[in-house]
């Protein structure tokens, strides 16, 4: 009856995730029966496991592991999960097999995807986890897969462009670096390149610049919420589309390709600034600003999600127990389980710190305990 409920109040839930040879897993299936979730156990038990095998059903890929052989059971062939979601009052039954060797194969309700990249946004989660804050103080790159996880959720066609790009991009990084080896210069294949990175580089530039301009003030709004200050920082979109055109960045970077044998020039590039007092704020503040900014971005990426899908994504918190003091866990606990109708799942290696919290908050959850 509890499940029942739960799917009639929520538009996407997770009601039950079966492992199979997945990390840790040897065979586990788990229930979920609240809208908060509460994972407890002490380390090693596999509480990220458990989390990263549903942010994995989301996305096809683990947030953890570059590589699926990580992802495998020791001295196993492959694994499985299954997830049983109610997506728009609907059933639904979400597989992902790995039979080892790269070979894959994800299936929604018995039919087969013909593309991966087909089922990216039908599940939309937020992750939060402890390595995340490199959003704050590693490079570009981090920034940019932030913004790009979150555009590819909502916009197919984002996702496509980017997947065309990124592609053309290595061919013509490819095609400098044979240059060098070989020295000679083949201009005409060069320019085909370069007309191919164009059009998909401005069509993922204005789709970044839009969604910065929507993100940044929720940004701002969540730090204010989250800090519970009056400190104001800002963030800006960067790239070198703001002042030229894609073309004339090519012919400027050219000499330079031909140096370093790669692209300089690009939406590959672009990364998102954020200043604090007029300062680079990774060089100033503190570990609990730089925290509480980590959150605000997720929820950011959170509340977006929202808007554009029609119902709230799943979120899921590693750890984060360990990254905020009381009054700013409080905060972000108050958002995230009380003004938020999403479903949630928390770990912590704490049971009587989370069910504590949860108490607090005066909202019904559930615990699972890992032994």
């Amino acid at each position: 009856m509890e499940a029942l409920l739960l799917s009639c109040t929520l538009m996407l839930t997770l009601q039950k995730i079966i492992l199979t040879q997945f990390k840790n897993y040897d065979q586990a299936s788990f229930s979920f029966t609240e809208r908060v979730i509460g994972i407890c156990g002490l380390n090693g038990k596999g509480k990220t496991n458990l989390l990263d095998a549903i942010y994995y059903l989301c996305f096809t890929r683990s947030y953890f592991s570059r590589s699926d052989a990580f992802n495998i059971q020791f001295d196993k062939d492959g694994f499985r999960l299954e997830a049983q979601y109610v997506r728009d009052s609907k059933p639904e039954k979400l597989v992902c097999i790995n039979r080892g060797n790269s070979k894959k194969e994800l299936l929604l309700n018995d039919a087969v995807y013909e593309k991966f990249s087909m089922h990216i946004g039908r599940f939309p989660a937020v992750i939060i986890a402890p390595d995340d804050i490199m959003l704050i103080t590693g490079g570009s790159e981090d920034r940019r897969r932030f913004l790009d996880t979150l555009l590819s959720q909502v916009d197919a066609g984002y996702l496509q462009q980017l997947i065309v790009y990124t592609k053309v991009l290595q061919q013509r990084n490819s095609l400098l670096k044979r240059f060098a080896e070989q020295g000679k210069t083949d201009w005409g294949l060069l320019e085909v390149l370069d007309e191919q990175l164009i059009q998909p580089g401005n069509y993922i530039y204005l789709k970044r610049k839009d969604f910065a301009a929507q993100m940044i003030p929720l940004v701002q709004q969540f730090y204010r919420q989250i800090a519970q200050n009056e400190e104001v920082i800002v963030l800006n979109y960067e790239s070198q589309l703001n002042t030229q055109t894609f073309h004339s960045i090519i012919n400027q970077f050219r000499e330079k390709d031909f140096v370093l044998q790669r692209t300089n020039g690009g939406i590959h590039k672009d990364d998102l600034s954020i200043e604090l007092n007029g300062q680079v704020f990774k060089n100033i503040a503190s570990q609990g600003q730089r925290k509480s900014l980590l959150f605000a971005l997720k929820l950011a990426e959170f509340e977006l999600l929202k808007q554009k899908k029609g119902f709230a994504p799943l979120l899921l918190l590693d750890d984060v127990f360990e990254k905020l003091d009381d009054e700013r866990m409080g905060n972000l606990l108050h958002w995230v389980c009380n003004e938020n109708e999403g479903q949630v799942f928390i770990t912590d290696t704490h049971k009587d710190r989370i069910e504590e919290a949860f108490r607090t908050l005066n909202t019904p959850y559930q615990i699972i305990a890992l032994n």
